[in-house]
């Protein structure tokens, strides 16, 4: 018997799976959050909805325990187009130029959440990396809360811009940041490792 802890595997998650098992997702979101129940709860309708999406790939981090196998990271997307919530309020925050260039045929990183016992060691960027891993879209977009996270530099650090800074979401009290990246991902100012 050793002391080192068994790896981590990302897989992609088939979306029955993923419907089945919303909730034990959509709790991992809350606490990566900071979110409440209620507002975990109120999430649900819409996560399962997504799944029927044009383009929706998610994948999972699953990590051992004394049960078992356990989901502690997961993340989806799909193809944004006009009508979707999130498209028309990311329409609405970007001037016209930066709309044209970057929304059509985008894939929104919708979620990409890690069990805050598990966070700061790589499975962030594994989970985005395997989601986004050969897309046939010119880009990805995401929002995230504007402010100084290990997310926000994560997705800097990957290759994603700035679209849109301080742009408030109805529902949600914090600014948060609209990015973009060209697809594939091309990581800067990383040096290579063997996590």
């Amino acid at each position: 018997m050793t002391d080192t802890k068994p790896a981590t595997r990302i897989v992609e998650l088939p979306t029955p799976w993923l419907r089945e098992h919303m909730h034990e997702a959509l709790s991992i979101y809350g606490l990566a959050m900071g979110y409440d129940s209620a507002v975990v709860a109120g999430r649900y309708g819409y996560a399962v909805q997504h799944t029927e999406r044009p383009g929706f790939r998610a994948v999972g981090a699953f990590a051992e325990s004394p049960d078992g196998e356990r989901l502690v990271g997961f993340g989806y997307g799909y193809l944004i187009a006009p009508g979707q919530w999130w498209h028309d309020q990311v329409r609405a925050a970007l001037d016209r130029r930066t709309a044209k260039k970057w929304l059509p045929g985008a894939f929104e990183v919708c979620e990409l959440h890690v069990h805050p016992d598990h966070q700061s060691r790589g499975l962030g960027r594994r989970l985005l990396h395997a989601l986004v891993a050969d897309l046939p879209h010119p880009t990805a977009l995401l929002s995230t809360p504007d402010a100084d996270t290990k997310a926000f530099r994560l997705y800097h650090a990957d290759g994603f811009v700035d679209l849109a800074r301080g742009y408030h979401f109805p529902g949600d009290s914090r600014p948060f940041a609209i990015l973009g990246a060209r697809l594939p991902l091309h990581p800067r100012d990383r040096t290579p490792t063997n996590s």
